[in-house]
């Protein structure tokens, strides 16, 4: 295999995206991958609040969301996946 076959391949994405809208803001799975557990619930809003979360009601910053919950303190990623999901719902998200 050439040098030039390697890079073609590295250009092209893994995965082959689809034609339809874009979906504004972020899963809130992958803004739990990059924290570590456990946290605060002020911790994650120092550290992440401002992100924008994808929702079945549009996008918003994981602050807001946060301090719609009751839980102060997340001992694991999913318990904190489960209470964000509490305040925005399980279901599809809009496109633009």
């Amino acid at each position: 295999m050439s040098e030039e076959e390697t890079e073609e391949e590295a250009e092209e994405p893994a995965v082959e995206l689809g034609e339809g809208a874009d979906v504004e803001g972020a899963p809130i799975a992958r803004v739990a991958a990059r924290l570590t557990w456990p946290q605060e619930r002020s911790r994650i809003v120092e550290k992440e609040g401002d992100a924008t979360i994808r929702t079945p009601d549009g996008p918003r910053t994981l602050s807001e969301l946060l301090e719609e919950t009751d839980t102060t303190y997340f001992d694991t990623r999913q318990t904190f996946v489960e209470a964000v999901e509490d305040v925005v719902g399980r279901g599809p998200i809009a496109t633009e």
